[in-house]
């Protein structure tokens, strides 16, 4: 019984360990569209797709108006992407993005955990050429009417590629994904088509896998682990299949 109570324990802490980082980053999301274009989402479209990422992973409405709000303030941190790639053990590529207002700290925590874990961190261009920057939108299956019609329709505003998989939740979503430069003009059909996103961002996409050992494999999740949990790290690709 007391296993079976801390084992509980242990899996209510990791889902609120997850939900606060979900929370940091997508307030980070919003401060920086609010800083880059205003409050007023129906004129700033990084705002839109930062709210939408925010009620995906269930944030409270007061919650992204706070940080709205905070935004605005004199006295809130000025945000910039930035990117830093590695390898951790193995060869396995590592492409990390922050969100950070202190560079000099995020690089120092970043090089440390990749250090810690046997990886090494790269130099800009060191791994980037081995991953294609495309724009993702996820969609509620039953927000599409015909999704064979709408991959022909979405064609025409970039769409590459259309499939489906399951959010963090294991609920089915359909995955669409376009060139990192055709972000705005996919984002703008699905407008038209009055379908809204249940998430929307850019990812690497990995040009070929790595398959590796259970072993290894677990060598370089443990790295990628650590790597997710800095304040300042976003989103963590990796090319291991």
């Amino acid at each position: 019984m007391g296993r079976m109570f801390e084992a509980r324990k242990h899996t209510m802490f990791a889902r609120w360990d997850r939900m606060a980082k979900a929370f940091t980053r997508v307030s980070k999301e919003i401060v920086i569209a609010v800083k880059a274009g205003g409050d007023n989402p129906d004129n700033n479209p990084a705002l839109r797709r930062a709210i939408q990422n925010a009620r995906a992973v269930n944030m409270p409405k007061d919650k992204i108006t706070g940080a709205m709000k905070r935004a605005l303030g004199k006295d809130t941190a000025d945000y910039a992407e930035v990117l830093y790639e590695g390898y951790a053990p193995h060869g396995v590529a590592v492409m990390v993005v922050t969100a950070t207002d202190n560079t000099t700290r995020t690089v120092a925590n970043v090089r440390m955990h990749f250090k810690k874990k046997g990886g090494t961190l790269g130099n800009s261009g060191a791994v980037g050429f081995l991953f294609n920057r495309m724009g993702v939108f996820r969609l509620k299956p039953d927000s599409v009417e015909d999704a064979e019609e709408l991959e022909l329709e979405m064609i025409d505003f970039g769409l590459e590629e259309m499939g489906e998989s399951t959010d963090d939740d294991g609920n089915p979503v359909l995955v669409l994904r376009c060139a990192f430069n055709d972000f705005g003009e996919l984002q703008r059909g699905l407008e038209e088509q009055g379908i809204e996103p249940v998430s929307t961002g850019s990812e690497f996409i990995p040009q070929t896998l790595m398959e590796l050992s259970e072993e290894q494999a677990t060598e370089v999740l443990a790295l990628v682990d650590r790597v997710e949990q800095d304040e300042d790290v976003q989103f963590v690709f990796h090319n291991l299949g």
